[in-house]
């Protein structure tokens, strides 16, 4: 099992600094623009803070991209929640399914190692990989503040980042157990699913209808106007993640274990 889960990660090192460094290099350039765009910004938000619906679903009704932590909310917490939610998709959806794809099935199963030890090497894989990403962009993000020398909004700030790591956990799973139903690598798939979240939950916040609905998408409980803004956590929504979690991780040990893989 040790076997598979450092092969794993060695197979997997490249994509994640590619995405790590691309998401959290974005969003560290995005910090360091704020200085030279701060005169702008401040002319900019009443603005932005009126234009009804589309102020409401990114945030800026409730904060003031002018201020830094307000910035921060409408711009990085943008590109670091898709950024990061498409990584974990990509990732997940094909871990398992790959073995099957490139017909390596029949010798990974001939290894003195049980399917659910596969399923769980595999696992632990994208979950360390998935805290990494987020250690790693954490860091980007926290050199940029220290840059500007501006104040770092700790506990909205490691909230923020907390939220962002269950949300990934949570799109992961989903796509983790795809990738144990399914023979080929539906990398697109994964994209959609976490396409599909996030503007499920932009509508959802400009939608009236919508709006006691939201606890069911990932990006609820995650959205970094709301944590920057000190609203409330929708409790719904961690326990919605968390069985989603829970459920992914079952079906896949379900399934894997039971399906005829190709050689």
């Amino acid at each position: 099992m040790k076997t598979i889960f450092l092969k794993e990660l060695k197979l997997n090192l490249k994509n994640f600094f590619i995405w790590s460094l691309a998401v959290g290099g974005m969003g560290l350039a995005c910090i360091m623009l704020y200085s030279s765009m701060e005169g702008e910004m401040k002319n900019m938000a009443d603005a932005f803070s009126n234009m009804g619906a589309f102020s409401d679903a990114f945030g800026m009704s409730t904060l003031s991209i002018a201020s830094i932590k307000g910035y921060f909310a409408t711009e990085v917490g943008t590109v670091h929640g898709l950024g990061g939610a498409m990584f974990a998709a990509i990732l997940a959806i094909g871990i398992l399914s790959k073995e099957e794809e490139g017909h390596s099935g029949e010798f990974l199963l001939s290894l003195p190692v049980s399917r659910s030890k596969v399923v769980i090497a595999k696992g632990m894989c994208v979950a360390v990989m998935l805290v990494a990403f987020t250690v790693l962009c954490t860091i980007l993000y926290i050199i940029g503040f220290a840059a500007l020398g501006e104040e770092l909004p700790v506990s909205e700030f490691f909230k923020f980042m907390g939220m962002q790591l269950l949300m990934n956990f949570e799109i992961a799973a989903v796509c983790f157990a795809i990738s144990s139903i399914s023979g080929k690598n539906r990398m697109g798939l994964g994209i959609g699913i976490a396409m599909i979240c996030y503007f499920y939950d932009i509508i959802g916040r400009v939608v009236p209808d919508l709006k006691d609905s939201l606890f069911v998408g990932p990006f609820s409980y995650a959205n970094a106007s709301e944590i920057f803004s000190g609203a409330d956590t929708p409790v719904g929504a961690i326990v919605v993640a968390v069985i989603t979690v829970l459920a992914g991780i079952a079906v896949s040990f379900a399934i894997y274990n039971k399906r005829d893989l190709a050689s």
